[in-house]
């Protein structure tokens, strides 16, 4: 890997590599204000287009996963073009390759799935067989448990697309992140949230994450004080259960943990990628946390769980 000669920690020198959405520039400008805040720092966004912004026709499962969101802002590093890139963690493969690193996980906005429909106001409340998009397996298994009659179809594109697609009557629903649409100030079209108990969010969701490139050590100091550890050590745990069970856009898979005092609550859930009439399958651990080793241990149990309630032939059909 090039080792860029120009250090942005000790030049105050600070390119940051983001997606050109609104969502992932609103996120970029977030983390260069706080970088100029705490600092001093000057930092400048590098725009990029990834594959994943590029491919709209298909799902994500079915072209390479959300890595495609992620590699080309990894290029922008390795090269030198950029110190830091900044993700929507649930974006971000749960290994990264050799040479970078995750220097940081800020806190978390709303993890919860969102309703927005101009029609009704709670899934309840749509008509029989009505279209509801979403580009997410783990949404279209759990939708389908609510409610087995709709009809779940593709949603691609950037936050603003989809809503002008939903705008356009081209779906009667469609579901989203809420943090998303907070971030932007869309919050107003929101017409309900998904509790976890209905719809359990993925790993990481509502959370950003910092990548940098390994070995970058004063730029990696100076990010870690950014992160924060609640949500740092929550999000281990996630993580944790889709690396056990070697996760992919391919496994329709959610986690989500939740402090109940210094113990995490941790509950995940796992639906067959092609069988609509397979359960979903449902695990949650509970234990004190206090140090990363810990979350991936709980995150480990969760995902034990799951294949002891049969989630072992649900993934090898992913």
């Amino acid at each position: 890997m090039t080792t860029p000669s120009i250090s942005a920690a000790g030049t105050g020198r600070c390119i940051i590599a983001t997606r050109e959405s609104r969502l992932a520039l609103w996120q970029a400008e977030h983390v260069r204000d706080l970088l100029a805040q705490r600092f001093g720092l000057a930092p400048t966004l590098l725009g990029m287009t990834t594959r994943g912004d590029q491919i709209l026709d298909r799902t994500l499962s079915k072209v390479g996963g959300k890595g495609l969101f992620v590699k080309e802002l990894e290029t922008a590093l390795e090269e030198g073009h950029a110190d830091l890139a900044v993700h929507s963690l649930k974006d971000v493969p749960m290994d990264l390759p050799p040479g970078f690193e995750l220097a940081a996980v800020l806190e978390r906005e709303d993890p919860r799935d969102a309703f927005v429909s101009n029609g009704a106001a709670t899934l309840a409340d749509l008509a029989l067989g009505a279209r509801v998009g979403t580009s997410s397996l783990r949404r279209v298994v759990q939708l389908r448990a609510l409610r087995p009659d709709l009809l779940i179809e593709p949603l691609r594109g950037n936050l603003d697309t989809r809503l002008r697609k939903l705008d356009e009557g081209q779906y009667d629903a469609i579901v989203l992140a809420a943090a998303g649409l907070k971030r932007l100030g869309l919050a107003s079209r929101i017409r309900g949230v998904f509790e976890p108990e209905q719809m359990l969010p993925c790993a990481g969701q509502g959370a950003l994450g910092l990548e940098t490139r390994a070995g970058d050590t004063g730029l990696t100091g100076l990010l870690a004080t950014l992160a924060h550890v609640p949500t740092a050590l929550a999000v281990q745990a996630e993580r944790a259960v889709s690396r056990s069970l070697g996760g992919s856009c391919s496994m329709p898979l959610a986690a989500h943990a939740r402090w109940d005092g210094d113990s995490l609550w941790l509950r995940a859930a796992v639906g067959h990628p092609e069988r609509h009439d397979a359960p979903l399958l449902r695990a949650e651990v509970r234990g004190p946390v206090a140090d990363p080793a810990a979350a991936r241990e709980l995150g480990e149990r969760a995902a034990q769980a799951l294949r002891d309630a049969g989630a072992g032939g649900y993934l090898a059909a992913a």
